[in-house]
């Protein structure tokens, strides 16, 4: 009994588990100067690469207020506040469930097009130079060939 009047945990413990998914929320609609957007890549630092649904694919700084309590992942809805002064960069304000971005479809808010739950959909054609075809060769491709019973 060593350890005899030591806790159990540390400060991770006693906070809990935030576990608020149960729970139905208010859904949150655009005013102006914010956009709908889907995260495309995580860059780190706090920021996101986010495509907007107005067509410009902007930076996005993730507020404190989400930084630790919301995670985020490729391919997830968000919305975000459009800057003034920036008009490639802005902050994220809110990040939808699965649910939420289907209403948000159904009441038209964002388009038909937008991928709910697909993160293989970005970043696939980055291999452009790695193209490899097999399959029947030609026949001048078959007499360049060297054959090892000659040697």
């Amino acid at each position: 009994m060593a350890n005899k009047g030591k806790g159990k945990g540390g400060k991770n413990r006693r906070r809990g588990k935030n576990d608020n998914n149960s729970q139905k929320r208010e859904l949150i609609l655009r005013d102006e100067s914010q956009e709908y957007a889907q995260i495309t890549k995580m860059l780190g630092n706090g920021r996101v690469e986010a495509s907007c649904f107005d067509g410009v694919k902007r930076i996005a700084h993730i507020r404190g207020k989400l930084r630790k309590k919301v995670w985020m992942a490729q391919g997830d809805i968000i919305l975000v506040a459009l800057r003034d002064f920036q008009d490639e960069q802005c902050d994220v304000v809110h990040k939808y469930n699965a649910d939420e971005a289907r209403t948000l479809v159904s009441q038209g808010e964002l388009p038909e097009t937008a991928k709910i739950n697909q993160t293989d959909t970005f970043g696939g054609d980055d291999d452009e130079d790695a193209n490899f075809e097999f399959g029947a060769e030609s026949d001048d491709e078959k007499d360049d060939e060297l054959d090892i019973d000659d040697i």
